[in-house]
């Protein structure tokens, strides 16, 4: 997981986007420089958004499943073809079976315990969510006891933030609902969200 995240820096999270959204949102995404999808698998219908992702983009970019709380959603998720997971908690059911069927995988922490059990596992990387609500200097206080781990923000990250979350010491950055512009989805200005996001990008 750390050379995924030190290569590509940032992850375009997909979350209720609708069938036509999906392609002009993840296109203006890629055209703008991101590489790293993750298709929410609370979205309805996300197992097949995760294939029709990987069948548009190929090896031009790396399709993962979020919000994988389950079991029952592991499994749909690796049949779909996502190449990697991130979970919103810690769960062992979902780490047991990422170890299980050596699947890459991100869980969300928050507290030494979280960091504790995913360590369990194998993990150091670690998803810190919602890391937008937390101190400026939790990060380095997690890397003193845990050293060795490293930690992608999500939640609360911008585009005009997630330079100063990278700053901090994550490796990278997940940024959701707040990509691209509402207005500029409803009215389909995938051009000005295309630029908005390359901006973003060229000032990581």
């Amino acid at each position: 997981m750390k050379e995924l995240w030190e290569t590509y820096k940032i992850c375009a999270i997909l979350r209720g986007l609708s069938e036509e959204q999906l392609m002009p949102y993840t296109q203006a995404a890629f055209e703008g420089g991101i590489r790293l999808f993750e298709v929410a698998m609370n979205t309805p219908e996300g197992e097949q958004q995760i294939r029709r992702l990987k069948k548009e983009f190929g090896k031009e970019a790396r399709i993962g499943a979020g919000t994988v709380t389950t079991r029952e959603r592991c499994l749909q998720a690796a049949e779909a073809g996502a190449e990697f997971f991130l979970t919103p908690c810690v769960n062992r059911q979902v780490l047991e079976f990422c170890t299980e069927e050596a699947i890459p995988v991100l869980p969300g922490v928050m507290t030494p315990t979280d960091v504790s059990v995913c360590m369990e596992y194998g993990c150091r990387v670690m998803k810190l969510f919602p890391a937008g609500s937390l101190p400026p200097g939790y990060i380095k206080s997690l890397k003193g006891p845990f050293d060795g781990t490293e930690y992608v923000a999500v939640g609360g990250v911008k585009p005009e933030n997630a330079p100063e979350f990278l700053k901090r010491g994550f490796l990278g950055a997940g940024i959701g609902s707040n990509l691209i512009p509402k207005e500029y989805i409803e009215t389909g200005n995938w051009q000005e969200a295309q630029k908005g996001i390359a901006a973003m990008m060229k000032g990581l």
